[in-house]
């Protein structure tokens, strides 16, 4: 399995139209292949969520291609990438997700209801209890705290059992004990079950757990392997 861009862009035109425009994304190259962990580093507004979601799906570049083994993601009509998106690719999106009248487990089994599929109840409870939210299958968004909340989006994602899983600031809202156990269950799934996992984030401990590294500056992507450290156990 592999997703590839091929000199991929994004611009904006600024509220004066014409030819002023802004670059948020520049040109750039990336693979990503099954088995690996791939963290991109970057401050507010440097271009990485524009890049995830492009390559999942969800944003359409100006320039270039997002090619999911040999089909072309963006030439598809909406029905088929739609269809793609639901059985082989899962993001884990930065802000709140979860639907206040349903509860954590069923707003778990969401896409695969939505999409006609059987429930995966017994993944979705193993992937509960591997991130310590078990307890909660019963509860609503409402009770939960803000980690709570993004661990319920992790174990979303998770149950899918995508191909390709995006995670844009999966860490956020956690102390450091649930960040440790988030970026070891993302790592994990990518290499127990030979599936790639890109995550976005700014703080600089996911780095241990990548197999390459990259950071974003003003919408340009620069390799940062050699921040890489050692994988914690």
């Amino acid at each position: 399995m592999l997703m590839k861009a091929e000199n991929i862009s994004k611009r904006y035109l600024r509220k004066t139209g014409g030819a002023n425009y802004f670059l948020a994304v520049k040109p750039l190259n990336l693979e990503l292949s099954a088995g690996e962990t791939v963290v991109l580093m970057g401050r507010s507004g440097s271009g990485k969520t524009t890049l995830l979601n492009m390559l999942c799906g969800l944003l359409s570049p100006t320039e270039g291609e997002v090619w999911f083994n040999d089909t072309s993601l963006y030439r598809l009509d909406d029905q088929a990438l739609s269809c793609l998106r639901s059985e082989r690719i899962a993001a884990v999106p930065q802000g709140r997700s979860a639907i206040d009248t349903l509860t954590v487990l069923e707003n778990i089994l969401l896409p695969a209801k939505l999409y006609g599929r059987s429930l995966p109840v017994s993944d979705a409870r193993q992937w509960m209890e591997r991130l310590d939210i078990a307890h909660l299958g019963d509860a609503r968004p409402a009770e939960l705290s803000g980690g709570e909340l993004r661990r319920v989006a992790i174990v979303r994602a998770l149950t899918q059992s995508p191909d390709f899983l995006f995670a844009d600031e999966p860490t956020s809202d956690l102390d450091d004990e649930n960040t440790r156990l988030v970026l070891s269950t993302l790592r994990d799934y990518a290499h127990e079950r030979n599936r790639a996992v890109f995550i976005v984030t700014h703080e600089s401990e996911a780095m241990a757990y990548a197999d390459r590294s990259f950071r974003m500056d003003g919408g340009q992507l620069i390799p940062a392997a050699d921040m890489k450290g050692a994988a914690p156990a």
